[in-house]
């Protein structure tokens, strides 16, 4: 056993964290359809006016606004239909004073036509059309180059692609975008006794839980998961591990981190890089060790996984973010009174896995090893280390796991 003789605070751990990571410069080009969550690695400018015409912005009929200036409920003006003009049509004609032409939603507006008169507000009388008010020079109808314009700055690099942005890219035309790659992140679950689920158990074995909890939040987090093979508790199985890591701008391992003669991640830090830190100062987590080898930083997390994912929350998903440009995560934050009292270890900063029911904060932590802490949990609030109890009806914030 090697016990820790000291730990650093957790805002010591997450500066640290934060200061080591090198965002991703490598770019592809990808589908839109594949874009959704990336980041822009080149500025966008359009080409061309979105709509490439004026159209009509009511189901109505395109006028001469001067036409129907005298128009009143008491003594309104007709005018000749002369034609109908849908979306995907140009009209055959235009629109001259003493007519008018009956336009779709969305339809371009004939030639002549400087309004769109909304078909509430006519009747039809033959081959007339009657108004009873009169129309305005552009009322209801959209300005080609109105959403967008060509040479317009539409999207920078740096930008996250969201549904409407890809919207906004394929409304002028465009099939394909260059973006930042994902920062691949290798996910090494370190234990002789680990095993993956759909094999039977022996006596002393466990499934290996943390590698589908940190896939699934390295994903969530923008991140390309590499998954190394269970890893034994050796250093020869470390260091093939990691032979095969060595490429990823992330080593992300379980287990293995603490002070026992089996906890070596530490070792093959010392021996092949650096160690920016080894022990944390909050609970569940305490033996979180955090280095680099080369340009890949490795951060190491408890083998048990409610404080494995909990840990990860807490200092991976910032470091993920940062590696893969996107914007810092800034989950929601609700504050609900507790709902029973519950206890902390003074000395050490606490994240408390809490429900969030009936307008208050449960309990739902269980033990560093209980993965049921984290999936029966909506968030968790943090226990400053100088407090020992909070009481029942005292105001917490969750942050919430979203």
């Amino acid at each position: 056993m090697r016990p820790f003789t000291a730990t650093v605070p957790f805002d010591d751990a997450l500066g640290g964290v934060i200061a080591a990571a090198r965002p991703v410069e490598g770019a592809e080009r990808l589908d839109v359809t594949l874009a959704d969550g990336r980041v822009l690695a080149l500025d966008i400018v359009a080409d061309q006016d979105v709509p490439a015409f004026d159209r009509a912005a009511m189901d109505g009929y395109a006028v001469v606004a001067a036409d129907t200036i005298n128009a009143t409920a008491d003594a309104p003006v007709s005018l000749t239909r002369t034609g109908r003009v849908v979306t995907g049509e140009t009209a055959a004609h235009p629109v001259v004073s003493g007519s008018c032409i009956e336009v779709a939603t969305g339809a371009p507006l004939p030639d002549g036509a400087d309004a769109v008169v909304m078909v509430e507000h006519t009747r039809q009388d033959g081959d007339a059309i009657v108004f009873s008010r009169p129309a305005t020079v552009r009322q209801h109808v959209g300005s080609r180059g109105g959403d967008i314009r060509a040479g317009e700055s539409l999207l920078n690099r740096g930008d996250v692609l969201t549904p409407a942005r890809i919207g906004a890219i394929t409304a002028i035309g465009l099939t394909h975008v260059t973006t930042y790659v994902r920062p691949r992140v290798a996910i090494m679950c370190t234990g002789d006794e680990v095993i993956s689920p759909g094999r039977p158990l022996a006596a002393g074995q466990v499934y290996n839980v943390n590698r589908y909890t940190l896939e699934a939040l390295v994903r969530r987090h923008g991140g390309e998961p590499v998954i190394m093979p269970t890893t034994g508790d050796s250093l020869d199985a470390l260091n093939a591990s990691l032979a095969m890591a060595r490429e990823c701008q992330l080593i992300v391992s379980s287990g293995g981190s603490s002070v026992g003669e089996h906890d070596l991640v530490i070792d093959v830090l010392r021996e092949h890089g650096e160690v920016i830190f080894h022990g944390v100062n909050i609970k569940p987590g305490k033996p979180t060790v955090f280095g680099r080898i080369g340009r890949t930083l490795w951060l190491g997390l408890s083998g048990y996984p409610a404080s494995c994912l909990s840990n990860a929350y807490v200092l991976l998903v910032p470091l993920l973010r940062q590696t893969a440009r996107l914007p810092e995560w800034t989950p929601r934050i609700v504050t609900v009174p507790l709902a029973r009292r519950i206890t902390s270890a003074r000395g050490r900063l606490q994240f408390y896995q809490v429900r969030v029911e009936h307008g208050q904060a449960a309990p739902a932590f269980k033990a560093s090893g209980d993965i049921t802490s984290m999936a029966h949990a909506d968030g968790y609030i943090v226990i400053p280390a100088d407090v020992e109890s909070l009481e029942a009806e005292t105001p917490v914030m969750v942050t919430m796991y979203e």
